[in-house]
């Protein structure tokens, strides 16, 4: 898109036509170090056989496997293939099947004083 070799245009004028900064054209990528890569090779096949194991676990067992990590270069090497692993996760939103579901019966009744202990209060349920 951008051509280096343009007669009238500079980078930084197609740059600013393209609406990227110029230090995006220069960027070069760095390639996946070859140890983080064996790590991944290492944390997808411990993964298949177990993917129960959270990041502490995967740590442990890449350390007694002779390979020292801490748990956030794991933590970065899970998230980056996209795996985590697998708990009951909390359901406290959903309602059990057999609950019931009862009115709110004081919507509609104005709040007029408040009951003190001993006080009839017949006059608003009436």
């Amino acid at each position: 898109m951008i051509e280096s070799e343009h007669q009238s245009l500079s980078i930084a004028r197609q740059c600013e036509l393209l609406g990227i900064a110029r230090s995006s054209y220069y960027y070069e990528p760095v390639p996946m170090s070859e140890e983080n890569l064996q790590l991944m090779r290492l944390l997808d096949e411990q993964y298949t056989r177990t993917p129960c194991y959270g990041t502490r676990k995967m740590t442990a067992w890449l350390n007694q496997q002779g390979y020292p990590v801490n748990r956030k270069r794991v933590t970065r090497l899970l998230r980056l293939m996209g795996l985590e692993a697998i708990y009951p996760k909390p359901r406290v939103t959903i309602p059990g099947e057999m609950q019931q579901k009862y009115p709110y019966l004081l919507r509609d009744i104005p709040i007029e004083r408040v009951i003190r202990y001993g006080v009839q209060i017949s006059r608003i349920f009436v």
